[in-house]
């Protein structure tokens, strides 16, 4: 089965692709490609789905790098493969060779590139690593090995839209504490449940850090469960667990 690859033209010409489900080897609640070693699913089964992504990169598994991630605002910055990345949830990078990968199921992939500069960077940015500063974090790394922000395009993923992500007013309370001008990212739901628009928050972190391109692939993860997997999905079935996609970027 033909993996499904979402590509973005503001990447190119680095390699890169936000995995779908579509042709992994996985069964059961974690039918097609799930990537993720810290779900349940069989180790071997996930290898296979990880060597299928890097061959789709054109690199080893050994090339793949990746973090423990822990929603987090830190930044790994990757010199070599195979190299333990320990906690983080960003790593950028600019060597030729090494495949920058993240890990989600709802939470924003954001991929990074500065074409001129020939840096790249890869985050796992869910609310808390968002609002934490992840995405600036992960520009500032970016900058250190060279690039210019005006050059960087940074690229959500598919993640969990606004209509799917309902949060109580506690949640929000934590936004507006910060600024109360983040109430624009909250629309009202039932009673005193609101809907939080994820993708626009990151959107905005990341133009007003000064990257020269951000958009989103527009893609929601709770809404398409033959595409994508997603953890507030398989809360609301009651499911034991659940799948992660990958999202990955090469020089």
């Amino acid at each position: 089965m033909t993996l499904d690859i979402i590509t973005a033209d503001e990447l190119l010409p680095f390699r890169h692709g936000f995995f779908g489900r579509g042709g992994g080897a996985s069964s059961g609640i974690f039918e097609g490609l799930n990537c993720g070693y810290g779900s349940s699913d069989q180790h071997e089964v996930v290898s296979i789905n990880r060597d299928r992504v890097a061959a789709a990169l054109g690199v080893t598994q050994s090339a793949l790098a990746g973090v423990r991630q822990i929603h987090s605002a830190t930044v790994v910055t990757v010199t070599a493969a195979g190299t333990p990345l320990g906690d983080a949830d960003a790593m950028v990078t600019d060597r030729p060779g090494i495949a920058l990968g993240v890990l989600t199921a709802d939470c924003q992939p954001v991929l990074f590139a500065d074409a001129e500069a020939q840096v790249i960077g890869a985050a796992h940015a869910g609310w808390k690593g968002a609002l934490g500063g992840v995405l600036e974090a992960t520009i500032e790394a970016m900058e250190a090995l060279g690039a210019e922000r005006e050059n960087i395009c940074a690229v959500i993923g598919p993640t969990i839209s606004q209509r799917a992500y309902e949060v109580g007013p506690e949640f929000m309370d934590r936004f507006l504490a910060e600024d109360e001008g983040y109430a624009r990212y909250f629309a009202g739901g039932e009673g005193d449940r609101v809907l939080f628009d994820l993708p626009g928050f990151g959107l905005n972190r990341l133009r007003a850090a000064g990257v020269g391109e951000a958009t989103w692939t527009r893609h929601c993860t709770y809404t398409d469960p033959r595409r994508f997997y997603s953890y507030r999905r398989s809360c609301h079935a009651h499911e034991a667990d659940y799948g992660r996609l990958m999202s990955v970027i090469r020089i």
